[in-house]
């Protein structure tokens, strides 16, 4: 069964008193290796580790519903050893895993399918060692991205990865989802960001990848774990390249007379080799909502947020050659406040408030070449007008590359009853997911894919996924290392998260 009446069905059965609890046995065991206050078992416990971001799991807590099930119990190990025990312990018991840093997913990545055992990696909380001779930090997976920052800057450096989530969620997360920060256009995305890392296999064994500059041994067995999302192991330590703190940064506004001219100037800067910290460009709705007032954008209505920093005499360097880029294509420099207000609330996250206020409120971000861009805009915004005409769409590209961007749209519906809005929320994911692959896109920038765009991995992957679930079925034969997420075979018995419709 699928659709929304399986939706229904397995929200029923995911209230906690339909949760299996924990037997003695599993909570005597795991406390043997992580100490009793580190096995949790309470169902107000258990709850706050049933969901993550996933912002159809919070429509559905707006009824007080679960978008998964509630998981069997928590546990909290404080070194990669106890990590390595407990997973040596599950395999043993044919018990299924979920790794948990701080739950800011956003594709239901850490939600339970199957009542698994949530392994969660916060006591894993240190910088091991800043190494200034060879500009790299190694730090434990369950660190707080904000403090892991500020712990960088305090000693003059930065790891250049500056999610919107960084307050609210973990280096291990960053890097298992393959993450993409705010400044992704000078430092890179998480998987150019690390060097090496430690994992426990799902037969807990301890994977060690070496941070070096470079080798040629075969294929990549780190980007098995960047971006695996638990199902291939769970990481426990990082090596990530570390930079300078910058010494000057200015922020640049733009005013720009269509969005193919902003587009067209984002894409020279990259491919004339030149790496703004920032750059954000925004459609004629986004753009709208950040320019009131400013007289530069009456006649110039698309509105471009560009950032140069480092060291002189590089940074002007920088600036000015990429003005005379937009300057070509016809954009002039604008006040600066769009972006002191962007700096200023730049870890904001505005869904929640839209949630709150009963709106169905979701983000999707997808990768474009330079080339389809324009096109697969134009479609998309089509097709979800189509679906909705009324409906709240707008868009920004706020990672770019010499090939392409990143397409991040925001899509919104008004309060309307649960039973009309879920159907139209699944119509609206699949014309974007779709239409992205058309166009010849990727259907995921840096979110990750969790479990609610397993439905578009074969299309993506093609035979690559078979791959994926060879590999899969070869490390973790007992399909015990957060099943049924990033497109592979779920567990017998899990529920089937679905967009309603």
């Amino acid at each position: 069964m699928t659709g929304p009446a399986a939706v229904q069905t397995n929200i029923a059965e995911a209230e906690g008193s339909h949760a299996p609890g924990a037997d003695a046995g599993l909570v005597e065991a795991l406390a043997a290796l992580v100490g009793r206050d580190n096995v949790l078992t309470g169902e107000e416990d258990r709850r706050a580790y049933a969901h993550d971001r996933l912002p159809f799991a919070n429509f559905r807590a707006r009824s007080g519903r679960l978008a998964g099930v509630m998981p069997r119990l928590a546990v909290r190990p404080g070194s990669t050893e106890e990590v390595a025990a407990i997973v040596r312990h599950a395999r043993q018991h044919a018990i299924q895993l979920i790794p948990f840093g701080n739950g800011s997913g956003v594709l239901g990545g850490a939600i339970p399918l199957a009542h698994e055992v949530m392994v969660d990696l916060r006591r894993l909380d240190k910088i091991i060692s800043v190494d200034p001779q060879n500009a790299m930090v190694t730090v434990e997976a369950g660190m707080n991205g904000a403090e892991f920052e500020a712990a960088l800057n305090a000693e003059g450096f930065t790891c250049g990865h500056l999610p919107q989530s960084i307050e609210i969620s973990t280096v291990g997360g960053w890097v298992a989802c393959r993450g993409g920060g705010q400044a992704s256009s000078r430092y890179g995305k998480i998987e150019d960001i690390v060097l090496g890392l430690k994992a426990v296999l799902p037969d807990g064994r301890l994977l060690e990848v070496r941070p070096l500059a470079r080798r040629s041994v075969g294929p990549s067995i780190r980007d098995l774990m960047v971006g695996g999302e638990g199902a291939f192991g769970i990481i426990t330590e990082v090596t990530l390249r570390i930079w300078k703190k910058p010494e000057v940064e200015r922020g640049v506004v733009l005013a720009f007379p269509s969005l193919e001219a902003a587009w067209e100037t984002a894409r020279l800067i990259m491919q004339a080799e030149l790496r703004p910290t920032i750059a954000r460009l925004y459609d004629a709705a986004e753009s709208a909502e950040r320019t009131q007032g400013l007289e530069a954008f009456a006649t110039r209505p698309i509105l471009g947020i560009f950032a140069f920093s480092g060291t002189e005499p590089m940074v002007s360097a920088e600036e000015e050659m990429s003005l005379v880029i937009a300057k070509a294509q016809g954009a002039v420099v604008a006040p600066d406040g769009p972006f002191h207000h962007w700096k200023e609330n730049r870890y904001v996250a505005y869904s929640q408030k839209w949630q709150a206020a009963g709106y169905y409120n979701d983000t999707i971000e997808v990768t474009g070449n330079w080339s389809a861009i324009p096109g697969m805009y134009a479609a998309m915004e089509a097709a979800v007008r189509a679906i909705y005409p009324n409906i709240h769409f707008g868009a920004h590209w706020s990672h770019i590359y010499p090939e392409g961007a990143c397409q991040y749209m925001t899509i919104r519906l008004p309060p309307m009853p649960e039973a009309e809005a879920l159907p139209l929320h699944a119509g609206l994911w699949e014309a974007i997911q779709s239409l992205t692959l058309d166009h010849g896109g990727s259907i995921a920038h840096h979110h990750g894919v969790g479990v609610f765009r397993n439905p578009w991995l074969a299309r993506e992957l093609g035979v690559g996924l078979d791959i994926l679930q060879a590999i899969k079925d070869t490390l973790d034969p007992g399909n015990l290392m957060n099943p049924g997420k990033l497109g592979l075979r779920p567990a017998a018995g899990a529920v089937d998260v679905r967009r309603g419709g």
